[in-house]
């Protein structure tokens, strides 16, 4: 614990220095606004000449744009493993670590602190950033188990359906009450923010517990995947009628079935087409003699449904999500009696490096300044409550008698990963020039 705090410490102090840096070049630019009009368009020629780095945090010289998104990385990176141990070292998962770390970055200036403010508008981070959350719904797709979810009874699926609309209706219910100067299709987004449940979260404390193989483990997670893709289509309607309302239009019962039924058909003919190609494409695939095939090829497949989930103006991560249900074990035998490792295994370096960057990056959206606003700490401490009285009404769709329901219900309340995803596709999405959330 003491070292972390110390190596902490040390970050700090590097961040302070270069803040110092900086509002000093920014204090010593003041007194230029009195100089003669022939300095100052001096200033303004060598500013030109100096080009665009310098509005990203100083990246010049040979690097040229690359230069400020590697300074941006080594302090996304650093900062985020540090914090991330220092909240595990606290019970706390590390992600947790790398939210509070992205906070206190993009709120710096609050305290005086300059010069770092090019890491949340940075477009070669926020790229960095976007293809990380598409890698991580590649991977909670990959933890759940597409079979399963086919089997499940009726338990998982009532679960499911009672864990998506009960924390959405009282989410958008919630914040028209709260906000009621803000449109319609901001509380319906916020309401849909609370639906997904995180696979992967409930998935890792179960198996701690030494739970995983119970019966309500079982209708735990079967609901919880069911719970995602019934999330993922509510995404997809609800951003479709932002973006519809973008163009001044609105949308109609026969555009929200529409939504509602590309969404549907893309994930249901993603897993049946990709459940057919994909073994194929991997036998094939384990007659080469390349290494890194099994990484390269599934990178490939996922970026390949990301992308074709964007062409039809679905969300990547829907595409992504897709991918991870489809790969299953099975279709690479051959290539892990190659010696391949596990396809798990092999993405997660990748994803140490990237989704790091997109938590600390929604951590920089948090503008600590709001919650002095009246009523904004109020509503997000309802809004947190209001999201657990949702999953918890879970428990009613448990059929089977014998089963702990509680227990079912409080296996539902993670959101993690998938609902800050939600979040951040709202942070892009514009309403009147304005980002939803």
């Amino acid at each position: 614990m003491r070292r972390a705090w110390i190596a902490i410490a040390l970050l700090g102090a590097l961040l302070w220095v270069r803040s110092e840096g900086r509002s000093q070049t920014v204090s010593e630019g003041h007194p230029a606004e009195t100089a003669t009009s022939a300095t100052h368009q001096e200033d303004e020629a060598e500013a030109a000449g100096e080009g665009h780095a310098s509005e990203h945090g100083g990246g010049g010289g040979h690097g040229g744009a690359v230069t400020p998104v590697l300074l941006a990385l080594v302090i996304m990176l650093t900062g985020a493993k540090l914090f991330g141990e220092l909240f595990e070292r606290l019970g706390q998962p590390a992600v947790l670590g790398e939210l509070v770390f992205g906070v206190v970055l993009g709120n710096l200036t609050l305290f005086h602190f300059y010069g770092l403010d090019f890491i949340s508008t940075s477009e070669g981070v926020s790229v960095l950033a976007e293809i990380g959350v598409v890698l991580l719904l590649f991977e909670v797709g990959l933890e759940s188990n597409i079979r399963e979810m086919l089997s499940v009874g009726p338990s998982s699926l009532l679960v499911a359906v009672l864990g998506v609309i009960t924390p959405f209706l009282l989410g958008w219910g919630l914040s028209a009450i709260m906000l009621p100067q803000l449109e319609t299709l901001v509380h319906l987004f916020i309401g849909a923010t609370l639906c997904a449940t995180s696979v992967g979260i409930t998935a890792r404390v179960l198996a701690d517990l030494g739970h995983l193989h119970s019966q309500e483990t079982r209708v735990i997670l079967g609901a919880a995947v069911i719970d995602d893709v019934l999330g993922l289509v509510i995404l997809a309607v609800v951003q479709g009628a932002i973006l519809a309302s973008g163009t001044g239009s609105s949308l109609e019962a026969a555009g929200i079935l529409l939504i509602v039924v590309k969404a549907v058909v893309f994930l249901v003919g993603a897993i049946v087409v990709g459940s057919w190609v994909s073994p194929r494409l991997f036998r094939l695939a384990s007659h080469l003699q390349i290494k890194g095939l099994l990484l390269a090829l599934s990178l490939a497949f996922c970026f390949l449904l990301a992308w074709s989930a964007s062409a039809i103006d679905l969300a990547p991560i829907v595409g992504a999500f897709a991918a991870g249900l489809i790969l299953d074990t099975l279709h690479f035998k051959d290539l892990l009696e190659k010696g391949e490792h596990h396809l798990e295994e092999l993405l997660h370096p990748i994803n140490a490096f990237l989704v790091p960057i997109f938590f600390v990056l929604m951590g920089t959206k948090v503008d600590l300044s709001t919650f002095g606003q009246e009523g904004v700490l109020v509503f997000a401490l309802l809004l947190s409550v209001v999201a657990v009285i949702g999953k918890m009404a879970c428990s009613l769709g448990v059929l089977e008698k014998g089963l702990d329901r509680l227990s079912v219900a409080v296996g539902m309340v993670p959101r993690g990963e998938v609902g800050l995803i939600f979040a951040n596709v709202g942070a892009g999405l514009m309403l009147h020039g304005h980002p939803v959330i």
